[in-house]
């Protein structure tokens, strides 16, 4: 089921008639799926005219770099094995809202977060106040903290990027299921549990 309707077709984000979206959603799939197809089009017309090396080196390389950057950073804001997942009888907005963690990608004195308008430091805050102006952020996210906190709603991590990443690819793997609450947890406990009970 999908949006409490049986899936009937392939679901996918290029087909106007794509049972993703609503009916009235199909001429602007029309055209983003037209705008790929003329990128792709100029990047290819790019590659018989300038040849692979030069278009792989500016285009290719500074791609996959800067989207390898977004699925790092969007990851680690919302990874951590100390941030629940609820499922449908436990979700609310606020708490799936609150399902999120403040970094301060401090590396280069702050460059990273600095770079990005302190996305990283505040995403609690964007979550919950996603219309906020980002130049407004960083005060209220000094309040939003002040209020939190103390009640144990407030996720926060210091830790520098490199160290998040190499725990939380370490660390997080799975959930035990949809229902409730759940926390995520590493293969390496399951495989632990496993051989203990083998043991026993």
């Amino acid at each position: 089921l999908y949006n409490g309707k049986p899936i009937t077709s392939n679901l996918d984000h290029f087909r106007p008639s794509s049972q993703l979206f609503p009916p009235a959603w199909r001429f602007r799939i029309f055209l983003s799926s037209l705008g790929i197809a003329l990128a792709l089009t100029a990047i290819f017309f790019a590659m018989f005219t300038f040849g692979a090396r030069p278009v792989a080196l500016h285009y290719w390389f500074p791609y996959l770099v800067t989207n390898g950057w977004l699925v790092l950073y969007t990851w680690l804001q919302h990874t951590s094995e100390h941030v629940p997942h609820y499922g449908d009888s436990e979700w609310t907005w606020v708490r799936g809202a609150l399902c999120t963690i403040d970094r301060p990608y401090a590396e280069l004195g702050g460059f990273f977060d600095w770079m990005h308008h302190h996305i990283g430091s505040t995403h609690v805050c964007h979550h919950l106040f996603s219309n906020l102006p980002c130049y407004n952020a960083v005060e209220a996210t000094m309040h939003l903290r002040a209020y939190l906190e103390p009640k144990g709603l407030y996720n926060y991590d210091g830790r520098s990027t490199l160290h998040a990443m190499w725990q939380t690819a370490k660390n997080c793997h799975y959930v035990d299921g949809t229902e409730g609450t759940q926390y995520v947890k590493s293969i390496f406990t399951l495989v632990n549990e496993t051989n203990a009970k083998k043991d026993s």
